[in-house]
């Protein structure tokens, strides 16, 4: 079975609705994964936009996310532990938690929401950047799932 991950919200290459935006509501849309490999001891998710202007821009860090967990619901609070133990950390709002879409006027942004089984937790505080993510979680991925969504203004 392969590893996956979805939305009810939005479909692959699908266009993500206002509500998870900054033109709606800002919050993070449901997500759901299958298929993950054994031996996992959590999950991470990191979404970024690859065509913002500055540069790959970091919209959600979450880590930690339990083993058990086969998702997460639509708006997950902007706080830095949730009562499972999962951990967030800073986007390029320099915010905690998840900051939707929110481009330039002009073509659509793709947004990838990245999903990866890690062989352990990892021994990072709450409020880690995506990059201070991917440093602790080098040698410890077991599979990786993404779900790309567009949105424009």
């Amino acid at each position: 079975m392969a590893f996956t991950i979805k939305s009810s919200a939005f479909q692959e290459g699908g266009e993500i609705p206002v509500r998870y935006t900054c033109d709606g509501k800002d919050i993070s849309p449901d997500l759901a994964w299958s298929g993950a490999p054994d031996g996992v001891k959590s999950f991470v998710i990191i979404c970024d936009d690859p065509d913002a202007p500055v540069g790959t821009w970091v919209h959600w860090v979450i880590y930690n996310i339990p083993a058990q967990s086969e998702g997460l619901p639509q708006g997950v609070p902007a706080i830095k532990e949730l009562p499972d133990g999962s951990r967030q950390g800073i986007n390029d709002f320099k915010r905690i938690g998840y900051g939707g879409p929110c481009p330039p006027k002009g073509p659509a942004h793709r947004y990838f929401f990245k999903l990866y089984a890690l062989d352990t937790k990892l021994n990072l505080n709450p409020g880690a950047t995506k990059q201070e993510l991917l440093n602790a979680m080098k040698g410890h991925v077991l599979g990786e799932a993404y779900l790309m969504g567009k949105y424009k203004r």
